[in-house]
């Protein structure tokens, strides 16, 4: 049986064509298959969409979250709901091509157990988005060790990997590099971004930007190295300044060194900010996941689950 976990959020024009597309091709590819539209705390019409859709479609099942709880915890609610032997992530908007599924599953059939769709290009993105990207997987790839580069949230999990990542016990999750760090025998195909079918993307940039600071310290202690390389150069440039200042002082041209006491002073406050600001940003995350809320809670479902207990 074929999985397919679909995150919505607000997708209310776009959840009736990602329905029909995806079905026409996993359809063609197996008989046994479930389309799970998780509805992320829609605002709009989305969830009444997704009800009226399981009611003519015994294929189609739905989550709704009792409010607005992130993409991360949506995929991981359609992991843990998920009754394949196979389950793939894609988004809801159509810019994952559906006609890659096909491609996907017999790489799984052939004995990939992560297939991964890469992008071969990123569509219409803005010069500063895509720089930031860019910086983003640097980042990633140089702490972790986990090459994001062109990656997607567009995959195809064997059952054994999705019941590694249903076993993870952290709250804060980054399933893009989960999916990886897991191991396994993995495959790449790659897309190319299409155009959204309808409406605009629900990501803004402070939203990523807030993403990736969550991502990077949910997945690497890179920004508290910053601090000790903060400190490094600090105390080197300490170091220069204090042997200038002596051979002034010595050679009788020692100058008032009031602009330089401000300018030391200021500098050290940052850093010591910057510093503090990190190891709280940490904390905070540690305070999050030693509460053990849950990363959802699902409202109501709707459609037919035959294969699996509730959970």
């Amino acid at each position: 049986m074929l999985s397919i976990v679909i995150p919505a959020y607000n997708e209310q024009e776009n959840i009736p064509a990602a329905a029909n597309e995806i079905a026409a091709v996993v359809s063609a590819l197996t008989a046994e298959y479930e389309l799970i539209f998780v509805d992320d705390g829609s605002r709009d019409g989305s969830w009444q969409t997704i009800t009226q859709l399981s009611q003519d479609d015994p294929h189609i099942r739905g989550l709704r979250f009792s409010r607005n709880f992130g993409k991360e915890s949506a995929i991981f609610a359609g992991l843990k709901n998920a009754a394949g032997d196979c389950v793939a992530v894609m988004d809801c908007d159509l810019q994952h091509p559906p006609a890659l599924l096909k491609q996907m599953y017999e790489l799984w059939q052939g004995g990939a157990e992560v297939v991964e769709a890469v992008k071969a290009s990123r569509g219409k993105e803005s010069l500063i988005y895509k720089l930031f990207a860019k910086t983003f997987y640097r980042i990633m790839r140089k702490s972790s060790g986990i090459d994001l580069d062109r990656t997607s949230d567009y995959k195809l999990l064997d059952r054994k990997v999705v019941d590694a990542l249903n076993d993870l016990p952290e709250r804060l999750t980054f399933f893009r590099a989960l999916s990886g760090w897991v191991g396994f025998k993995s495959e790449r195909v790659e897309f190319d971004v299409a155009e959204r079918h309808a409406g605009q993307s629900k990501w803004s940039f402070s939203k990523l930007f807030k993403y990736a600071i969550s991502s990077i310290t949910g997945f690497t202690d890179f920004p508290m190295h910053i601090i000790t390389w903060s400190g490094v150069l600090f105390f080197i440039f300490s170091l220069i300044l204090g042997v200038q200042t002596l051979v002034n002082f010595c050679m009788g041209n020692a100058a008032d060194g009031f602009s330089t006491v401000i300018i030391l002073v200021l500098l050290t406050g940052s850093i010591l900010m910057l510093g503090v600001g990190i190891i709280g940003y940490y904390l905070s995350k540690i305070y999050e996941e030693i509460k053990c809320r849950p990363r959802y809670i699902i409202s109501q479902k709707t459609g037919t689950d035959t294969h699996r207990k509730d959970v």
